[in-house]
């Protein structure tokens, strides 16, 4: 098999002493409740090999869970969009400086909690500590993708949330078509691991994310939500 990667990244990495090749799988546009099995069998089970992981993308997991917030469910209120306008937009993207999911953090946490993380966030951005509102609010809020069509057109007017129970679905990917996986939040700025199979306990979770750490999924509409990784025999 001839491993593939997305443009600006490299099959091989080096990472925990030893050197790994890529395989970005690609897939069709996944729509929302299909079945995360049936995506594995169909793109993966033909180029797996007994001792590979696969990483997949938290979003398309999500998408097959049904976990997809509409605008017409997030109407931004007043405080939705005062705070929004105070959020440092990075390279990932707008994030809470779109109203709508602003709205969502405040409908998730509730308006007093975001009220303290804003204030929090104000107060350590001015000692050089970035990261708080996500931090204090959590995995849910901080995962909330889409609701911004720039990178995926598809994803303008959708949220897509964080998947349930992600180490349970690794392991019924495992018991079902006997993929060894790991569910990563990955963007060209930070790798988040999610959730991992019981047979990837004796690996820790840096070990896991130095493997993805380049992002090699890329975060526009590649569609590659899996990631094949391959120990390389060196000789």
């Amino acid at each position: 098999m001839e491993f593939y990667a997305n443009e600006g990244k490299d099959v091989l990495i080096q990472a925990n002493g030893k050197i790994y090749a890529r395989h970005a799988i690609t897939t069709h546009f996944v729509q929302a409740g299909e079945s995360y099995i049936d995506l594995v069998e169909r793109y993966v089970k033909p180029v797996y090999q007994p001792g590979d992981i696969l990483s997949s993308s938290e979003k398309v997991i999500a998408l097959c869970q049904g976990r997809v917030v509409t605008e017409d469910q997030v109407r931004p209120g007043f405080w939705a969009k005062l705070l929004s306008r105070f959020v440092r937009q990075t390279a990932a993207g707008p994030g809470m400086g779109l109203p709508v999911k602003m709205q969502f953090a405040i409908n998730t946490c509730g308006l007093g909690r975001v009220l303290w993380a804003a204030v929090r966030a104000g107060l350590d951005k001015l000692r050089g500590i970035h990261g708080t509102f996500y931090r204090l609010l959590g995995e849910e809020v901080r995962g909330l993708d889409g609701f911004y069509g720039e990178d995926i057109p598809e994803y303008k007017h959708i949220g897509i949330r964080v998947p349930r129970n992600p180490d349970m679905v690794c392991n019924e990917v495992y018991k079902r078509t006997g993929v060894v996986m790991m569910i990563v939040d990955a963007n060209d700025l930070d790798v988040d691991l999610l959730g991992k199979g019981n047979q990837l306990r004796d690996w820790k979770q840096d070990q896991l994310l130095a493997l993805i750490v380049d992002n090699p999924a890329g975060q526009n509409r590649q569609l590659t939500p899996f990631i094949l990784i391959r120990e390389i025999q060196q000789t």
